[in-house]
């Protein structure tokens, strides 16, 4: 027998070579949500591997983001084989385009008609493996066998991805005869993915999943069909470019055409911008830009763009940032672990913002603040304006789509914009980059650069700053007059160069080595690119530096 001990000083007895599943089945009862990995020697691992003597775990369940990622990995692949069962030969492939909110869109190519009566049949298919308890069974095989299966099924883009495996060997899944690859770990049977659902959309479907929150409830599906049309416009741009995903990324890159696909990615992003601009200008009354979104989405970058776009439309742009109006420190809300909350609109000067905007649509002279960060006090270093015919305010924070923020602005007065880099490169037909991966990666480096924060900080941070965004930023997104994606098809290849040094550097034993790890095996499906060759006006200067804005 030996001793498995987790939580505060508990412990279970199990006999040598029980596996984690058995193990995590004994304690079950005492967890509130399910188990679906564990964390020993500060690894993750799954549960179908055997316990080889005494040890210290932690039981990961999906109210986790580490669970939630293994659940939403596994349901997508009882999807894929359910989808093959019920539709037969004339299924020829399985998309996952893009994640939505509390799920994914899925796109099958084939003559198949995804109508409720298919999907019924598809769900129907999906719970019968759940109640039969299919196992989902690891193998290791040799890189060059898992390139010729994947070929022979007609998945050439998994081929291509593991052309540039320098790894011998890649591990694949099967479940009752459908073998597939998934970037990450996986649940051991069917019978850990009880909570889904499907719902028919545009082209395809969406497969609703519960979220960490709220692990035993399939939400709603709220279409966001703004956001959707930015995503699949890049989809399929990037898809008609031949670089919908890592393989065929890592190809250009290759045959020495990275430049060009540099200068493509950025002339498609120029080519947004001035679009936007162009709508603005189309509106007289409009004289408040109103620029939202998450973290390290690029927003300065981006006002900092159309404001020369504008400019070049003979308008007379005037960047304003809503962080200037902070209310003085102690006045600054707390949040629930009595930390400062300055994501919270509470800590804006909401009446302070709208006098002072409703007095320059009047055309008169107003003082315009600065917040000091040092001190935590809003100053008046002498700085004026006054609106005239051409001039348009350019407003940026990430309350700008909040209705709160700019009630005393008139409608009519107002363009409000919602910037995300919304990541829509696959690892593969079935692998999703998830969006806020590239954010992280984004602020990582930038905070190192900026602010001297380590790599371990940032991630420490990220589930907070996560929080606030779902709280304050993705409910008003719909709202905005135009989405505008920020993510570029080349970044990762990039911004490699700079984060693999960061996460090399956060120690093995550090609570934050897991999430580091799992970002560098992702990182390193990217073949890299020289970052001289990145023009200095882009987005993704913000970040590694050499912009010719100041950011």
């Amino acid at each position: 027998m030996v001793t498995i001990t987790y939580g505060e000083k508990k412990s279970i007895q199990v006999p040598l070579g029980t596996t984690y599943r058995e193990a995590a089945q004994l304690v079950q009862p005492e967890f509130e949500h399910d188990i679906v990995l564990v964390r020993t020697d500060n690894k993750l691992k799954e549960l179908h591997k055997q316990i080889r003597g005494s040890e210290t775990v932690r039981f990961i369940t999906t109210a986790e983001r580490a669970g939630m990622l293994t659940y939403e990995r596994s349901a997508l692949m009882l999807l894929s084989k359910a989808l093959h069962m019920v539709a037969g030969p004339a299924l020829e492939m399985v998309w996952v385009e893009f994640s939505v909110i509390n799920g994914y869109y899925v796109e099958l190519r084939g003559d198949v008609e995804v109508t409720k009566e298919f999907l019924s049949r598809v769900k129907a298919c999906m719970k019968k493996m759940v109640r039969q308890d299919v196992p989902i069974e690891k193998k290791k095989v040799s890189t060059d066998v898992a390139r010729l299966y994947f070929k022979e099924h007609g998945m050439e883009n998994r081929e291509k991805l593991f052309r540039f495996r320098r790894a011998s060997s890649v591990n694949v899944y099967n479940l009752d005869g459908y073998v597939d690859y998934f970037y990450g770990f996986m649940v051991p049977s069917a019978g850990s993915i009880r909570y889904f659902d499907l719902k028919p959309y545009e082209k395809g479907l969406v497969l609703l999943l519960p979220t960490q929150n709220e692990p035993e409830k399939v939400p709603k599906f709220e279409p966001q069909k703004k956001v959707f049309e930015a995503l699949d416009a890049f989809a399929s741009w990037s898809e008609a470019m031949g670089i919908a995903t890592v393989g065929e990324i890592n190809e250009k890159i290759a045959r020495g055409e990275a430049l060009d696909m540099i200068l493509t990615a950025e002339a498609r992003q120029e080519a947004d911008i001035a679009r936007i601009a162009s709508r603005i200008a189309e509106q007289p009354d409009v004289k408040c830009v109103m620029v939202a979104g998450p973290s390290s989405s690029g927003k300065t970058s981006f006002s900092h763009r159309l404001s020369v776009q504008l400019r070049g439309l003979g308008l007379r742009p005037h960047p304003i940032e809503v962080d200037n109006y902070f209310v003085d420190r102690e006045k600054t809300p707390r949040d629930e672990n009595g930390e400062y909350d300055f994501e919270s609109i509470e800590g804006v000067d909401i009446e302070g913002f709208n006098r002072d905007m409703v007095d320059l649509l009047k055309g008169k002279v107003v003082r315009m603040p600065t917040f000091n960060f040092q001190t935590g006090r809003r100053e008046y270093r002498g700085n004026t304006l006054k609106l005239e015919k051409e001039d348009i305010l350019v407003i940026e924070g990430i309350h700008c789509l909040n209705d709160r923020l700019s009630a005393k602005i008139p409608k009519k007065n107002k363009f409000r914009i919602y910037i995300s880099a919304l990541t829509n490169t696959n690892i593969d037909e079935h692998n999703r980059i998830p969006t806020s991966d590239g954010r992280l990666i984004r602020r990582m480096v930038r905070d190192a650069r900026t602010r001297g924060y380590s790599a371990q900080e940032t991630i420490a941070r990220w589930d907070s700053v996560r929080r606030g965004e779902k709280k304050n930023i993705i409910p008003f997104q719909e709202s905005a007059d135009v989405v505008f994606n920020s993510s570029l098809v080349y970044e990762f290849s990039v911004i490699k160069n700079y984060a693999e040094q960061l996460l090399f550097g956060i120690p093995e034993d550090a609570p934050e080595y897991v999430e580091a790890n799992r970002l560098l095996k992702f990182l390193d499906y990217f073949l890299a690119i020289d970052s001289t060759l990145v023009p200095q006006n882009s987005l993704l200067r913000e970040f590694i530096g050499g912009s010719v804005f100041k950011v």
